[in-house]
């Protein structure tokens, strides 16, 4: 059965309500986590990626039910695009968990570079201000609508050496932060959307910890711990989340 919007009004196993939840930058070790995290929670997760191959085995890891889905997350009408075949299939979304991002350091101020600063720029702005302007209409409206982004403890802590990383994390929160303030004023019949800042040191997998057998990662966020803060934005109040950074980091 769906609401008059187009919103499955099934229930997840655990009996509380599936919701559709897409999922951005998901090819990575954080995105399979979170798919596969918010899929054994019963909801419908799409997961989208640059690469077909690489979303395709993405899914295929995160586990059965989840949807891959190829879109340029730069690309403005891409993005639009993405949510007209969405809403023609599933219906509106519930939630964005956008994972796009990536790193690129220096020694300093001097060799801060514009190819690297194009580079984040592309991922952590970018792509974050496309898929939250068209989604955006789509959370507010939803019974638990949620918004989440993943930024970065050194964003508090800032060093010459990561000046362009740091920087477009704090315009990336910044930006998180303003739709939080909108869905506040979206919700004039009671807050139901939250957009919320995930802050980690470092993210962790256990591959990455197989490889590199002899490092502790000290302070970093494991992937399935991220998973599960991300699950758990949707059994908390909307108002209790809305513009809220939330600390991850051990």
């Amino acid at each position: 059965m769906n609401e008059p919007d187009g919103r499955s009004t099934a229930s997840a196993p655990n009996g509380a309500a599936a919701l559709n939840v897409l999922v951005t930058g998901a090819s990575g070790a954080s995105g399979i986590a979170v798919a596969g995290a918010l899929r054994r929670a019963g909801h419908r997760v799409f997961a989208a990626g640059s690469d077909l191959a690489r979303i395709e085995a993405a899914a295929a890891r995160a586990g059965d039910g989840v949807t891959p889905l190829v879109c340029d997350l730069a690309d403005l009408p891409a993005v639009r695009s993405l949510r007209e075949t969405l809403a023609g299939t599933a219906g509106p979304m519930d939630a964005v968990i956008h994972l796009v991002g990536g790193w690129r350091g220096a020694q300093g101020i001097t060799d801060q570079t514009d190819a690297d600063w194009d580079f984040l720029e592309r991922g952590a702005i970018t792509t974050l201000r496309n898929v939250s302007r068209v989604f955006f209409d789509d959370l507010a409206a939803s019974r638990a609508g949620r918004f989440a982004m993943v930024s970065s403890t050194s964003v508090e802590n800032p060093t010459a050496a990561l000046a362009s990383y740091v920087a477009v994390k704090a315009a990336a929160e910044t930006w998180t932060m303003a739709m939080a303030e909108g869905f506040s004023r979206a919700g004039a019949s009671g807050q139901h959307a939250a957009a919320v800042v995930l802050v980690v040191k470092a993210l962790v997998d256990a591959e990455l910890r197989r490889q590199q057998p002899e490092r502790k990662f000290p302070g970093a966020t494991d992937v399935e711990d991220l998973a599960a803060a991300v699950v758990g934005l949707f059994s908390r109040p909307a108002a209790e989340l809305n513009g809220r950074r939330l600390l991850l980091a051990a």
